[in-house]
């Protein structure tokens, strides 16, 4: 027992302690809630800031806060006005009786006046400051007639400054007081809030002049902190404004603290300066504007006084909660919280936006699924069981109401299915018919002969039409599944792509910034999305440059230099005035580019031609070029061979690979109409990266590489598009090499020279004797040669599309500035 019990006891202690933990956690959420629950939902925090405004005076007398306050809380919270009208008058009962009875009275000539224009408004908190202003004016003539029973001049202007003070404070309260529960808030401060927001806490703050302990004024220590809450939480620039209105209103309010406003502002910009040094930097630059301002303004005992209030402000700092500092940062633009939380939101949508496109994804993926499995389920029947099945109909039909019916195929069962066995067979073979032989065999046999072979002949015919029919369903099935996988695959891949985020790629972002700045080029800001090989992308923002060209001649060769791999600019803005900054977009470059050139003829010479060609670049790296061919010649064929490419141009763009793309344009061309329109398509697919090309051909003419001396030919055998619904796409791949040549035309080129037997080897001496390498005189010349082989005649339209593939080499040449190094 002994032996185990060390061993036992430590888990035991760990577990306590353990709980012990988590009951203190729950202890501090616990009393959060409540504390959360009794200020903000119960109304305790209106009672208290009503109480402290209810205290504030400014000009040696004037009393705007009260009325205005109670005003915005009865139109934004109306269930918590009268918890507000209490504390307005608690406040204003500790100045003295006569002013409580004043607050009390005045907010009840408010509530009589907005009850009585109720019914002439539309909008009662547009009408609110306006309500707010004749009631002070109303009520501080009322209050100068009973207390001291004469109104002066000097009565008047200040009651006129009373109630303008008042009209503005009401605009005030109205954006500060729903800004009391900002963690419910899920909008961004604007400017004018936050400035109400401190015009709101300030006047609160000056609700506690007078109190003071040991001539430590608790308005500066309350002041003191809410500069250095706001100068850690927003910076420099906040700091300071909070010190200048805090301190214009403690100015207001008694003159002899307009000197704590200089403090105030030089210590919100002092510690918003020293953020980064946390609550210890933000404290540290209070300590020392303190310090430098007491210096000059203030005698030796009253620095004494002032570093006292400044160092209790400090603690209270210190002991404020992050959460708290926090959520005010992160609502107020420009601070790292701020952004934080805009990237959080973002990441948020874009997970959201990617997860749901994935779903739709997963639904056209089981879609298509449930085509091939219908398609699967549906088992080709045996030759037997399909007999079976087919005479079974027959003798429904025919047998059963025979008298003979028992006589046939109860006594002469095995003779009565071999001979309509062999006459269901014949009939299948022979298109229906039957010879003569076997219709007399038939006629000994059965009473009902004629009737037999009629009701045969009918199911036959019947059944060979259903099976068509379900031929034909189970291709259309097959060729929607194909589409729907095609489609998933694109949205499967699109919500890759969403889910891609920028790299944080700090150290080489410095890196590149140093470079540049090594061989004097200026630059405001660098960011780094991608550093993949092949797949470079960078935004960088530099001064105006006045149109030098800095991007394409300096910054894309330094970048090439840096990175290992040639990169180019892929989109460029140049300031339009000198206080303006240019941004440019670099990214990594195509390996291989592709120059093109073209030549065609409509038969007999005409204006209008059957063939159509087209060449797209998908994406950043494939080059797309296809020359489509349509039924006969004139409009109706320009027509049907421009829509096959129309077609393809938009699905490829998609996204959807070029094979089920194709699936889908013969689909659409032969399941639409029951006319016989049909068109070839030819197509090449560059790899611009490593030149690898696949070529797809559907009924078209063979292709031609050009490669030095030698010409190479590609084909490939399928039937032209929109014939039938089903058909397997041939595939042939090749690796092209620079200085490639593809040669791809249409039938009206490769068999226009009517008197040349072996037309591969006429075409292959052509191509080989063409000494020019410029595609556009390759495809002129080719044109022109089958044109004189068919002495001058067009008999059918001519297209010859050429591309060479060539290196892309930079304009400009790289830059090795001083010890360079290549990011890895």
């Amino acid at each position: 027992m002994n032996k185990y019990q060390g061993s036992l006891a430590e888990p035991i202690q760990e577990r306590k302690t353990v709980d012990f933990k988590l009951l203190l956690t729950r202890f501090f959420e616990n009393f959060k809630k409540k504390l959360q629950t009794v200020f903000f939902r119960k109304g305790l925090l209106l009672f208290l800031v009503g109480f402290l405004l209810a205290r504030a005076f400014i000009l040696s007398g004037l009393s705007p806060f009260s009325l205005p306050f109670f005003a915005a809380v009865f139109a934004i919270r109306k269930d918590k006005a009268p918890l507000a009208l209490i504390g307005l008058v608690a406040g204003s009962l500790t100045l003295s009786i006569i002013d409580g009875l004043y607050t009390f009275g005045v907010i009840s000539l408010f509530l009589i006046l907005n009850r009585m224009i109720k019914h002439f408004i539309f909008n009662e908190i547009k009408a609110l400051p306006f309500v707010v202003f004749f009631t002070m004016l109303i009520g501080r003539f009322i209050y100068y007639y009973i207390e001291i029973q004469e109104v002066t001049l000097f009565n008047l202007i200040m009651t006129g400054v009373e109630a303008s003070l008042a009209f503005v404070l009401t605009m005030i309260f109205l954006q500060s007081i729903p800004l009391f529960s900002i963690s419910k808030r899920k909008q961004t401060l604007k400017t004018e809030e936050i400035v109400c927001l401190i015009i709101l806490l300030a006047s609160m703050i000056t609700g506690t002049i007078g109190w003071s302990i040991e001539n430590v004024e608790v308005s500066h220590i309350f002041s003191r902190y809410l500069v250095l809450i706001f100068a850690f939480t927003t910076g420099a620039t906040v700091g300071a404004t909070v010190g200048v209105v805090v301190g214009l209103i403690f100015g207001l309010a008694h003159i002899e603290s307009f000197p704590e406003m200089s403090l105030l502002a030089f210590g919100g910009l002092l510690g918003g300066l020293l953020k980064e040094g946390r609550k210890v930097g933000v404290s540290v630059g209070l300590i020392i504007a303190t310090l430098l301002i007491g210096i000059y303004e203030l005698g030796t005992v009253s620095i004494v006084t002032s570093l006292y209030e400044t160092f209790i402000a400090s603690i209270l700092f210190f002991l404020t909660p992050k959460s708290l500092t926090n959520e005010i940062a992160k609502h107020t633009p420009g601070t790292p919280e701020f952004t934080a939380e805009q990237q959080a939101y973002m990441r948020k949508v874009r997970d959201v936006t990617a997860n749901r496109v994935h779903h739709f994804s997963k639904v056209f993926t089981a879609l298509a699924e449930s085509f091939e499995q219908q398609q699967k389920r549906a088992v080709e029947m045996d030759e037997v069981a399909i007999m079976n099945d087919m005479l079974a109909d027959v003798t429904k039909h025919t047998c059963m109401s025979c008298f003979k019916r028992e006589h046939c195929w109860q006594y002469r069962t095995d003779k009565t299915y071999g001979k309509m066995t062999e006459i269901m067979t014949e009939l299948k073979e022979n298109d229906l018919m039957i010879s003569n032989r076997t219709e007399r065999m038939w006629e000994q046999y059965c009473v009902k002969n004629k009737k037999v072979i009629d009701a045969m002949q009918r199911e036959i015919y019947y059944r060979e039409v259903r099976d068509k029919f379900n031929s034909q369903i189970q291709e259309s099935r097959k060729i929607v599944a194909d589409q729907l996988f095609g489609v998933s695959e694109v949205m499967k891949n699109f919500a890759e792509e969403i889910k891609k985020e920028r790299d944080y790629n700090e150290k080489q972002e410095e890196q590149i910034l140093d470079a540049m700045q090594s061989i004097g080029i200026e630059v405001d800001h660098i960011e780094i999305y991608s550093l993949e090989k092949g797949n470079i992308d960078i935004d960088v923002t530099i001064p105006y440059c006045g149109g030098m060209g800095q991007c394409e001649k300096l910054i894309a060769p330094l970048l090439s230099s840096i990175l290992g791999e040639t990169i180019t600019v892929y989109h460029e803005e140049c300031g339009k005035y000198p206080n303006e900054n240019c941004q440019a977009t670099f990214r990594s470059a195509k390996r291989f580019v592709v120059d093109t050139g073209v030549a065609y003829a409509a038969k007999n010479g005409k204006f209008l031609s059957g063939d159509s060609f087209t060449e797209l670049e998908i994406g950043q790296r494939n080059f797309a070029m296809a020359i489509s061919d349509g039924m006969g010649n004139g409009e109706r064929a320009y027509l049907e061979s421009r829509e096959t490419l129309d077609l393809l141009q938009k699905i490829l763009l998609s996204g959807i690979d070029e094979e089920v793309a194709i699936k889908s344009i013969n689909s659409i061309l032969s399941l639409r109409t029951t006319d016989e329109i049909y068109a070839t398509l030819d197509l090449a697919m560059i790899d611009l990266q490593n030149a690898s090309t696949r070529f797809i051909k559907v009924g078209s003419s063979p292709s031609f590489i050009k490669r030095g001396n030698k010409v190479l030919k590609v084909e490939a055998n399928n039937l032209p598009i929109g014939i039938i619904p089903e058909f397997e796409v041939d595939v042939v791949n090749e690796q092209l090499m620079a200085e490639d040549i593809v040669i791809m035309m249409s039938d009206g080129i490769y068999d226009g020279p009517k008197f040349i037997e072996n037309k591969d080897i006429w075409l292959k001496r052509k191509i080989r004797e063409i000494e020019t390498d410029d595609p556009q005189a390759i495809a002129d010349l080719i044109l022109e040669e089958v044109i004189r082989a068919n002495d001058g005649r067009i008999d059918d339209d001519m297209t010859v599309f050429v591309a060479k593939i060539k290196h892309n080499t930079p304009k400009w040449k790289t830059i090795e500035p001083i010890s360079l190094r290549k990011l890895a």
